[in-house]
């Protein structure tokens, strides 16, 4: 539900916004995404709103346990709370973004996300400001594991894999930055050597 400011002079109130420039859905909104992550297939299932520490909430979120996918179901990992559009946009990145890459570069479709979670009431780090994490509007990937059995992770295969391994997260770091308002990897810096940091919101950064 948005956050309304209360103002004596305006005969509507504005909207507050949240981290990343994104303005809290309207119920109206957060049922239609509902629907289009049911029509995607995706198993989820909603969590109340609620309000934390002052900035962090949760608000027309879900829990993702399975994606949909052009041919069955990909499982996602250790990921709590995530904002509906986000969850949205996660489904489709993965279906046809991730899981497509996973069969064209490493000839395998994939089976499961790994994540290192979403909601986390924090500042971005060396800043005084929130994270779009306080707001279950960002989600930090560390891995995938293929139907073969392999797994790739940001950590060892950023440098470290095979050249198909390689080029597979970087094609799907870029495919990220075209859904997404804020991608971040292990080319942005040390502290995101091990995952990528995908992130809902209105700008364009892309590392």
């Amino acid at each position: 539900m948005a956050v309304l400011l209360l103002s004596a002079c305006a005969k509507e109130p504005p909207v507050a916004r949240q981290p990343g420039g994104v303005t809290p859905a309207t119920s109206r909104e957060v049922a239609q995404c509902l629907a289009d992550l049911r029509g995607a297939r995706s198993a989820f299932s909603s969590v109340p709103d609620q309000q934390f520490a002052p900035g962090c909430a949760v608000n027309g979120a879900v829990i993702l346990t399975s994606l949909g996918a052009d041919a069955g179901q990909i499982a996602v990992s250790n990921l709590g709370p995530v904002a509906c559009p986000l969850a949205s946009g996660f489904n489709a990145w993965v279906r046809f973004g991730v899981d497509r890459a996973a069969r064209q570069y490493l000839g395998s479709p994939l089976a499961r996300v790994e994540t290192m979670g979403s909601y986390a009431c924090r500042n971005v780090a060396g800043t005084s400001r929130l994270s779009a994490h306080s707001q279950a509007r960002a989600i930090d990937i560390g891995g995938f594991v293929l139907a073969d059995g392999r797994r790739i992770t940001v950590l060892a295969g950023w440098n470290g894999g095979t050249e198909a391994e390689q080029q597979f997260l970087r094609v799907i770091r870029d495919s990220a930055c075209r859904r997404f308002g804020t991608v971040l990897s292990p080319d942005y810096n040390a502290a995101h050597r091990d995952h990528l940091h995908i992130e809902e919101g209105s700008g364009s950064f892309c590392r």
